[in-house]
């Protein structure tokens, strides 16, 4: 019998049958004899499910939303109607059927089923900690395919695969290690070419089935917290992460710097050191904005501290640099040294603001500095002092700051105890429940400390562990990879996935932190990396050096090229920025949310999109000369060879140790600056505007501002909308122009690729211009200058215009 009692009081409960029902505005609650269930209608096409077994829930609190409350749309309209037992709530966009069981299914507006529970909420008491292990458990699809989650180095499909997130310093991780620094709870459904996401907001240890258990069944829980999951229809794929966007933020535009490249390694002391790498790199014409200086720069590794010895002056160091073009980013820990004679450690003392134990005792880790305790950046009063420790240090110069070790990371222990006690912004908790966050809210402290510091200018901050809606505060990289060819194909699998988990601004070590590099392997990562939004070589220094031009020829005349690449392209980089801080678009696009309805895009991998004009394919094996490369849906151009190519298959293409498969959208309207050394270097006084004949309708856009201060969020920028049209015998642009900013030049240079016609006038508003004088280059490219604010271009095929 008591063995029969056990099992009955372990077993997993599902809810019993709803006994009434009421409405609150858009919330509407579900009451069963204990468990309770409120349906949240955020949009027409956002709903969000809290399951409550016991009869109350939690105070709803979450720091995956803005600190601003999101309002619910003016426009939406819903209503709940009781159809044959069934509650049935609707919407413009979705209908959500609710059983008496709470057994749910969501249908779109055509009444197809896009989601639909197998068991549904389920949950058990925690037999050893208390509270609840909460499930959700939902039938996959015919064909159904799942994207997102974060970091999670694996192919990038997760059908049939499980994971968990639970944040962890996994140095030299592996195509198969799980979990790693990141802890995103999103991820996204496809069948029959209708996307959907679910946001699984619980920041306590949670893990993701998709089929790995039992083959027809998604499932996914957590030992701990809420079940509570936002449900985000598209249908577009990359609708369904705008939605994530609505609901976790955006980030705000970086200072145009920060997307330049930036070189770094553990670690570049003394100045003498730093200054020499800044030398060399002008020296060899590599343009670079940044660079990072690791822990050594720091008296005894205490954060907010400089080494006086390595660094005699850091201000003026810092100023000198700066007029060679260079920004300086600094690293920061999140332990505090435990040090009576220093500042940061009496303060935290004295204030209470450090992590204590269940029982009283500080809590102690082993890190860089030896013995810490630890701010609890849980508490907004910690928050507010650690960002006011930047103060002082700002008064150095530094531009940026990284936060490393914040997973958090213990040397010795893997990371602290669970038995941590948390703030949690009054919601007072175990480490349990704030581990996942802990470096999304240091990152956010840092954040906040950099921009009221370096205001009006934009900060610039960095984080390797974060959590759902940490892209408001941080870049993001993929932390301690190894330099291997097996580590660059997983770069761009984990760069892809952050970036639709909303997290665009991301990167990878450019040739791996850990071991050593080779020169065809470092330009190769190189050539991938320029076309991710973080762009950054480090490296850990201790198996030789990892500088641009370290390996020799050919391969630093390749690297430089990649790098004046990303620089040349820049206009076009921030005009893609600009979209997700607008909509929370993701800049780096696997070719499933480029052409979503193709099924050869669903288990693509090394394509990716930046942006909707770009196409790239990385070489990933070791003396390759080319590679197979599938094309989307369109018609795309070689940027190299300016061939044209039509979209939905797969093409070989041919590489040199200088080009890559690079392909340009016909259509697309691509600014391009000339290469600079470093951002601002040349005044503009033309910019380029390469344009890609199309037959059909394409339209592209650029974003200005000045780059570097917040005179945007004030409206000072300006875009402009390129509508490229093709027809026979002509190509016509109108231009759209919207704000106030003025840019410096006050002329395009029109480079026009792929016409299949002679041309032979154009016209520019009310101009005409012979064709044959614009005619340049053994290929006679058409290539003209216009004024940068012209209506509409047209160029006319020969008998067209003599006629």
């Amino acid at each position: 019998m008591e063995v029969s009692r056990h099992h009955s009081r372990s077993r997993k409960r599902s809810p019993q049958l709803v006994q009434s029902w009421k409405q609150e505005e858009n919330q509407f609650f579900f009451y069963c004899p204990e468990t309770i269930l409120l349906v949240t209608i955020c949009d027409a096409h956002i709903l969000r499910f809290r399951f409550c077994p016991e009869g109350w829930f939690e105070d709803d609190f979450s720091y995956a939303l803005p600190e601003e409350k999101v309002e619910v749309p003016d426009h939406l309209n819903f209503e709940l109607q009781e159809v044959d037992g069934q509650y049935h709530l609707i919407t413009s966009k979705l209908t959500c059927k609710i059983t008496k069981s709470l057994h749910i299914s969501i249908f779109n507006a055509n009444g197809v089923l896009i989601s639909e529970d197998e068991r549904g909420f389920h949950w058990e008491r925690h037999p050893t900690l208390g509270g609840n292990i909460v499930y959700s458990s939902k039938k996959i699809q015919e064909q159904e395919n799942f994207y997102g989650l974060g970091d999670k180095p694996e192919r990038f499909n997760l059908r049939g695969l499980r994971f968990e997130n639970w944040g962890s310093d996994t140095y030299g991780f592996e195509k198969t290690s799980d979990p790693l620094y990141k802890n995103i709870p999103f991820f996204m459904g496809l069948h029959h070419g209708l996307g959907y996401g679910i946001f699984f907001d619980n920041s306590f240890r949670t893990r993701f089935d998709f089929g790995h258990e039992r083959s027809d069944v998604c499932s996914f829980w957590s030992k701990g917290g809420e079940m509570n999951y936002y449900f985000i229809y598209g249908p577009n794929l990359i609708n369904v992460v705008e939605g994530y966007a609505q609901i976790t933020g955006k980030p705000e535009m970086p200072p145009m710097w920060a997307l330049g490249y930036h070189q770094s390694k553990w670690s570049y002391y003394p100045e003498e050191t730093v200054k020499s790498i800044g030398k060399e790199l002008r020296e060899y014409q590599i343009p670079c904005d940044a660079l990072h200086i690791d822990i050594d720069y720091m008296d005894g590794f205490r954060c907010f501290t400089w080494d006086h010895t390595r660094f005699p002056d850091p201000r003026r160091m810092i100023a000198e640099m700066e007029n060679e073009g260079f920004k300086t980013v600094v690293i920061l820990d999140p332990g505090i040294k435990i040090d009576r004679e220093y500042f940061a450690y009496k303060e935290g003392i004295e204030n209470g603001y450090f992590c204590r134990r269940a029982d009283g005792p500080l809590m102690q880790g082993n890190v860089w500095p030896g013995m810490c305790h630890f701010p609890d950046f849980t508490s907004p009063e910690v928050r507010e002092w650690w960002a006011g420790l930047f103060e002082e240090f700002m008064k150095s110069g530094v531009h940026g700051v990284w936060n490393d070790m914040n997973e958090p990371a213990l040397i010795d222990d893997g990371t602290f105890p669970q038995d941590t006690r948390h703030a949690y912004d009054g919601h007072y908790c175990s480490h349990r429940k704030a581990h996942n966050v802990y470096g999304m809210q240091m990152s956010r402290a840092t954040y906040h400390g950099l921009k009221k510091n370096s205001f009006p200018r934009r900060p610039f901050a960095l984080t390797r562990s974060t959590y759902a809606g940490g892209q408001r505060y941080a870049a993001v990289w993929t932390g301690d990879n190894l330099a291997s060819w097996e580590h660059l194909w997983i770069a761009n699998i984990q760069c892809q996935r952050l970036s639709i988990s909303g997290f665009s601004f991301v990167g990878s070590d450019i040739g791996g932190f850990i071991g050593e590099c080779k020169g065809e392997l470092y330009t190769r990562w190189m050539q991938m990396a320029a076309f991710h939004p973080f762009f950054r070589t480090h490296s850990s220094g201790d198996h030789g050096d990892q500088e641009p031009w370290s390996f020799g020829e050919p391969y630093t005349s390749a690297v430089r090229k990649a790098i004046a690449l990303r620089y040349q392209l820049m206009p076009y980089v921030y005009s893609v920025f600009w979209r997700q801080v607008q909509e929370g678009t993701p800049m780096i696009l696997p070719l499933c949310f480029i052409d979503q309805h193709d099924p050869e895009t669903y288990y693509r991998m090394e394509e990716f999109g930046l942006g909707n004009h770009m196409v790239i394919c990385p070489i990933s094996r070791e003396g390759a000369d080319g590679r197979y490369v599938y094309l989307p849906e369109g018609q795309w151009f070689n940027y190299w060879t300016k061939e044209k190519s039509e979209g939905r298959q797969e093409l070989w293409v041919d590489t040199t140790i200088d080009t890559f498969p690079f392909f340009i959208k016909a259509g697309t309207v691509l600014p391009q600056y000339p290469v600079q050394q470093y951002i601002g270097e040349k005044e503009l006084e033309i910019l380029d505007l390469h344009i890609y004949a199309i037959e059909g309708q394409l339209s592209s856009e650029l974003y200005e501002d000045d780059g570097d201060y917040y005179d945007y969020a004030q409206g000072n920028y300006s875009t402009r909308v390129f509508s490229l049209l093709g027809t026979e015998g002509v190509l016509e642009i109108e231009q759209r122009r919207k704000g106030r900013f003025n840019s410096p030049y006050n002329q395009f240079r029109l480079v026009f690729h792929g016409l299949e016609f002679v041309p032979g006038a154009v016209k520019v508003d009310d101009e005409i211009f012979p064709a044959d004088e614009l005619l340049r280059g053994e290929d006679e490219t058409l290539v003209m200058e216009v004024d940068k604010n012209f209506e509409r271009l047209r160029i006319l095929r020969l008998d067209k215009a003599n006629s």
